[in-house]
């Protein structure tokens, strides 16, 4: 392939298709260089939540940007439903964290006094509710006797995360994309802009971004970053069809367009196999029930797992090389979340040539500089 790309970007899952479509849509030339389907992908595993509850709680500057992407959802929305050919599913009716017992509620209590004090008081919009204030939010939701209230933050939400990756893909294309799915990157050589190996032939662009989920340390590498990433399994499940009984989707558990609800997910370490297991499953299950018991007759039917790609810290990291200029990488857990600013404001930036201020904290320096790495 002898062109020459404006932006080649590694990865086609949500962070990687955000970026190519941002990039592509304002009328770079842009290849997108994807993995096989069988690659561990995080976006197959994505819960689907537009979410700001307990973003940034110990990095400001990520609550700042969670709150941005939020403010660019609903035309985003629109553009990825039009890409799409059909709507994908986003709700922008609140989310809730439920608390089960009293300690979890005092200690949600503590966490929204935390988030609440963020940015010089500009923190989230946050609600903590007993249980007869949730009872009062949700009259016809079958809350089980141990919940004693929840968190509720009025701007969250949800999506349909598979329609949404299938809009980014769309758009792409339909923005002049290449799409290149099924490759793997080798090598990157700095020369006249960038060679990209990917076995059978050497991509040319101007820039590169690396935005490869839990491959983005290795490929990060060889343009001098040193991004520690580990992968972090989870587990989700859904059961059948059931009638109305969750209006706003929660932390771990959401109620689809569909009727369909969704139960997720884990968090599991020292694992590259994105596997299911009984254990987990059920401890999923269980808590499940005791927040809406009807959940006890209801059938499973499906139940998979997913590596989700994850800093010593769990915040994002962005950055430009400073041995290769023109290379960035961009790697988060909240891809979804996240897919809104990086299509707009993250894609912008790169065009121009560099990442701005307001996020310099969320550079991957920080973790050299408390010598913390990733295997």
């Amino acid at each position: 392939m002898s062109e020459i790309f404006d932006v080649a970007v590694v990865g086609g899952g949500m962070v990687g298709g955000a970026i190519a479509y941002g990039c592509a849509s304002r009328g770079a030339r842009c290849i997108m260089l994807d993995g096989a389907d069988a690659s561990l992908r995080a976006a197959r595993g994505n819960f689907g939540l537009v979410w700001s509850q307990g973003k940034g709680k110990d990095m400001p500057a990520y609550a700042v940007w969670t709150r941005r992407s939020l403010e660019h959802w609903p035309a985003f929305a629109e553009a990825m439903g039009s890409a799409a050919g059909e709507a994908v599913g986003y709700r922008r009716v609140g989310g809730i964290s439920f608390a089960v017992g009293e300690q979890e509620f005092s200690e949600r209590r503590d966490e929204l006094q935390r988030l609440h004090n963020l940015d010089g008081g500009r923190g989230p919009s946050l609600r903590l509710l007993d249980r007869q204030e949730l009872e009062e939010l949700l009259p016809r939701t079958p809350l089980g006797p141990r919940v004693t209230g929840a968190s509720l933050a009025p701007d969250d939400g949800h999506v349909n995360p598979l329609l949404l990756l299938r809009g980014l893909h769309a758009g792409f294309r339909n923005a002049g994309g290449v799409h290149r799915p099924g490759v793997e990157v080798r090598g990157i050589a700095a020369r006249d802009g960038f060679a990209i190996d990917v076995g059978d032939e050497s991509v040319r662009a101007r820039k590169v971004v690396i935005a490869a989920g839990v491959a983005t340390k290795r490929v990060a590498a060889m343009v001098g970053l040193d991004v520690p990433v580990r992968p972090v399994r989870g587990q989700n499940m859904v059961t059948e069809r059931l009638p109305p009984m969750l209006p706003l989707p929660a932390s771990a558990i959401r109620q689809t367009n569909e009727g369909v609800v969704q139960i997720g997910v884990t968090n599991e370490e020292g694992t590259w196999e994105p596997a299911t297991s009984v254990e987990a499953l059920a401890r999923m299950a269980a808590r499940a029930v005791i927040v809406l018991p009807p959940l006890a007759r209801a059938r499973i039917v499906r139940a998979w797992g997913a590596l989700r790609p994850m800093t010593p810290d769990g915040y994002p990291c962005y950055a430009q090389s400073t041995t290769h200029p023109g290379a960035f990488v961009a790697v988060c857990h909240s891809g979804v979340t996240l897919s809104a600013v990086h299509a707009n404001v993250l894609a912008s930036m790169i065009l121009a040539g560099g990442l701005s201020d307001d996020i310099a904290e969320m550079h991957p320096s920080r973790f050299a500089e408390k010598n913390v790495h990733a295997a």
